[in-house]
């Protein structure tokens, strides 16, 4: 299996080269720590802005940092390599940082995508990717998908679940009477 996770070198050097040949790069970040709907339909979203799409993936510690000590739920190897089997995904650079600012002013995309919900003026890397004649996009989200209510869904069902469970062991004659 050929991985599309690449160190931010290794993407500078093969996506430079396939700028300068006229190929438009792309590049949008995240935790993705469950992958859902909402996130496959924006990948092909950004993908359809240019030639080749980029995932800057925030590192375990910075979804941490983040999100909180309970996240992310999946590790970052792991998400990593799901995000490579996406075919929208052209490549995948980890990063440790709390944002990509660093990511992007080195890669200088020709475009930025962030989700909707994110206001313009506050899209990390705005101001380098605009400066070098680049343009940030702002795709809508999916209604109904979002990682905080899939996981929210799954603590609730557990519980309900539970209780259920420990309500029936109740309802059961004790053998010993």
């Amino acid at each position: 299996m050929h991985s599309k996770a690449l160190t931010l070198e290794e993407a500078i050097l093969r996506f430079g080269r396939e700028k300068r040949n006229g190929r438009r790069v792309v590049f949008t970040n995240g935790c993705f720590d469950l992958l859902h709907p909402g996130h496959i339909r924006g990948f092909e979203q950004a993908r359809q802005l240019g030639d080749a799409l980029i995932v800057g993936l925030n590192s375990d510690s910075s979804v941490r940092q983040l999100k909180g000590p309970t996240r992310p739920v999946i590790p970052e190897q792991e998400r990593a390599e799901i995000l490579s089997a996406l075919e929208a995904v052209d490549a995948v650079i980890i990063f440790n940082e709390l944002t990509p600012r660093e990511v992007i002013a080195r890669l200088l995309p020709d475009v930025l995508v962030k989700g909707g919900d994110w206001a313009g003026d506050q899209i990390v890397g705005r101001e380098e990717v605009e400066a070098a004649g680049g343009r940030v996009v702002s795709i809508p989200l999916v209604p109904g998908y979002s990682t905080t209510t899939i996981l929210r869904k799954i603590r609730d069902g557990a519980a309900t679940v539970n209780d259920e469970s420990q309500t029936e062991e109740k309802r059961k004659p004790n053998a010993d009477s």
